[in-house]
């Protein structure tokens, strides 16, 4: 079945950057567009980020447009999202996700803090 393991999460500083992991199994990866999530406390889980197959393409949420990017290595079944100059805001739970066969897929998410 499909899995998806999210790694890379951490306490960071406001300004700083990390890089997020997720390792995808059970699919042909590189079949499907890939994305990536976040959930705040008390907030909705939110879009931000996906990847077409053959990483053409990429698309961003506004909040993040400039500072993140997603990529995909499809030989080694992994995308990730490369978080730069992060802000007190961008903390949440970070996830992978994949709609396979009209089935929504979500990692374990990874926690991501940006504070002081």
């Amino acid at each position: 079945q499909v899995q998806l393991v999210e790694s890379g999460g951490g306490l960071v500083q406001p300004g700083g950057s990390l890089r997020l992991s997720c390792a995808a199994s059970g699919f042909k990866f590189s079949a499907y567009g890939m994305s990536w999530y976040r959930q705040a406390p008390r907030l909705e889980r939110e879009w931000v980020a996906s990847i077409t197959t053959t990483s053409g393409s990429t698309a961003y949420a506004d909040s993040v447009k400039g500072r993140f990017t997603i990529s995909r290595d499809n030989a080694k079944l992994m995308v990730y999202l490369q978080m730069n100059s992060l802000k007190p805001e961008d903390t949440a739970v970070y996830y992978c996700y994949v709609n396979v066969g009209g089935r929504n897929s979500w990692g374990q998410g990874t926690q991501v803090t940006v504070s002081s």
